[in-house]
């Protein structure tokens, strides 16, 4: 879990599926790759949507039924992804047969009147950013002993992305603790705030568990103030100086 850089951008939890949504238009605008992994359990879904548009004249063309927006892609930089609103996301979904359809859609609904709250009540916008910080905050402290806030201090960072600092240590036992607490969410299809804390408390417990095995075998503790992303830009000036 990174801190996304645009203040529109969220993530939701369908059945401990992340999908991915913004607010475009004062309204939701959700993944469609996100949408059809739910619905397909696809390892593919770029290329299911890509048959479907082959597929679908109309659905070809981003207007009405979608739009690109920009949302953080698995490198975490903000990129352009196909977006639908709920309107579109229907459209798309009938022509996916999945049992899951009926369930998305019920969701979909669900998000979208919240989303009408949140224009009348601009104080339910931020919520589900803070309770994304919240999950974050309990995964890293059963990992690593601190909050993402306190590793930004002990690294010397201010406003920085944390993970772009991160050795490989400390990278790999981040997205152990984040996908294991992904899987129990899925699991046990956990639901409101104090269950998905519960959730991400145990998912970071079991990192938490291999940091301190490792940290035994190594001698050191892996939690570092070493910045990672200048020690890598350090050691890219001293192999250009040895060329010259």
């Amino acid at each position: 879990m990174t801190e996304p850089q645009n203040q529109n951008y969220h993530i939701a939890l369908f059945k401990g599926k992340t999908i991915r949504k913004t607010i475009f238009n004062k309204e939701w605008w959700f993944s469609i790759l996100d949408i059809i992994g739910v619905l397909t359990d696809s390892p593919q879904p770029k290329t299911y949507w890509a048959k479907m548009k082959e597929r679908d004249r109309e659905m070809s063309q981003p207007f009405p039924f979608w739009e690109q927006l920009k949302m953080q892609a698995e490198d975490e930089k903000m990129r352009e992804t196909d977006c639908a609103n709920t309107e579109g996301l229907f459209r798309i979904i009938q022509s996916i047969p999945s049992p899951k359809a009926e369930p998305l859609k019920r969701w979909l609904a669900k998000v979208g009147y919240e989303r009408v709250q949140e224009i009348e009540n601009p104080e339910l916008a931020t919520q589900e950013q803070k309770d994304y910080e919240i999950l974050t905050a309990e995964i890293s402290k059963a990992t690593f002993g601190i909050t993402p806030s306190e590793y930004k201090k002990v690294k010397g960072l201010k406003r920085q992305n944390l993970r772009d600092h991160m050795d490989d240590f400390e990278l790999i036992l981040t997205m152990l603790g984040e996908r294991t607490t992904t899987e129990i969410h899925r699991t046990k299809d956990s639901h409101g705030l104090p269950r998905l804390k519960d959730d991400a408390r145990v998912g970071g417990q079991i990192a938490g568990t291999a940091r301190k095995q490792i940290e035994r075998k190594i001698g050191r503790s892996v939690v570092s103030e070493n910045n990672f992303l200048q020690n890598k830009n350090r050691k890219k000036l001293t192999e250009i100086e040895a060329l010259k």
